[in-house]
């Protein structure tokens, strides 16, 4: 199957070629035909799959057909992280090159004022974390009745990090009649009712066994003895017995582990960068830059790096 037997249009098309891709991952096969049918779809899915192309491409030919007005948004895409966030503008950048759709990107740790502007300028595709949104919404900045069409994704992170009532709140201002998307790597009780409530007989689109682990995925268990000082001993072994190692993500659950792990691994010769929910936005986008590209061997990052970055 090739992209061209999805329905996608021929701009999509073109944009898709010159990105270099020929063929569609199961999600995006399986999913885009049904997001273009305006019918609501539930897909289950692991990061590293094509999650967001699955409806990034469809929603840009669906989008080719309207205008948007002042402060009301056609569609809307909630993201948990503002890494997150920002990865999916660049998925619309990347497609929607022979597109003039305006795309806006809501979160945290960024100026009011700038947001405002491109929402009062009409926005066809809106990008945000909830917390930002709703600010905006209190604020008499935006309006959700002209929303077409809603996306959640990672909807077990936005459980996790306790989105969920804020959720429930921005769904409830949108219209009834919208199209919903609805994406979660796992199906835990409280997600399945949270889809229960959102999705208007979905198509239920399950790809990988929810909570499994990716087939590229090697696990392994290292024990250690002790706390602090004993366990990052211990994995600077580790990184130190890697020789092929180029890159690495160290995953600490408390924002203090984090820096304190990141300014022990550097005094000790590694080069090492931290990214963390306590930091700006703008350290935070330097540090996972920095790691893209190769100029930092080692990121030490808590939760918010956990799903679905691009790197």
């Amino acid at each position: 199957m090739s992209f061209a037997d999805l329905g996608l249009s021929d701009k999509v098309l073109q944009a898709v070629t010159t990105a270099g891709y020929t063929e569609p991952t199961p999600i995006q096969a399986q999913a885009i035909p049904h997001v273009l049918a305006r019918r609501d779809v539930l897909g289950i899915a692991q990061t590293g799959t094509g999650k967001t192309a699955a409806f990034t491409l469809p929603m840009l030919t669906m989008l080719e057909n309207g205008r948007a007005r002042a402060r009301m948004p056609r569609t809307l895409i909630l993201e948990p992280t503002r890494e997150l966030a920002a990865q999916v503008v660049e998925n619309f950048d990347r497609y929607g090159t022979n597109h003039k759709l305006n795309v806006a990107l809501i979160i945290g740790g960024v100026s009011f004022a700038d947001q405002d502007a491109k929402l009062t300028r009409g926005t066809d595709v809106l990008i945000a974390t909830p917390g930002r949104l709703l600010d905006h919404f209190e604020r008499g900045k935006l309006l959700l009745t002209g929303v077409e069409l809603l996306v959640i994704d990672e909807a077990d992170r936005m459980l996790d990090m306790g989105f969920i009532p804020d959720i429930e709140r921005i769904v409830k201002m949108v219209p009834f009649t919208r199209q919903t998307l609805f994406f979660s790597a796992t199906m835990p009780p409280e997600i399945e009712r949270l889809a229960d409530m959102f999705l208007h007989n979905p198509q239920r689109i399950e790809v990988a066994r929810a909570a499994s682990t990716a087939e590229t995925i090697v696990q392994r268990l290292v024990a250690t003895g002790g706390e602090g000082h004993a366990k990052r001993e211990r994995l600077r072994t580790l990184i130190r017995g890697e020789a092929e190692l180029k890159n690495g993500i160290i995953f600490c659950n408390r924002k203090r582990d984090v820096a304190l792990l990141q300014k022990s691994l550097v005094s000790h010769g590694f080069d090492a960068a931290a990214l963390h929910g306590d930091m700006d936005q703008r350290a935070r986008t330097t540090a996972l830059d920095a790691f893209r590209a190769g100029e930092t061997a080692l990121l030490v990052a808590s939760d918010v790096a956990a799903r679905g970055l691009d790197i």
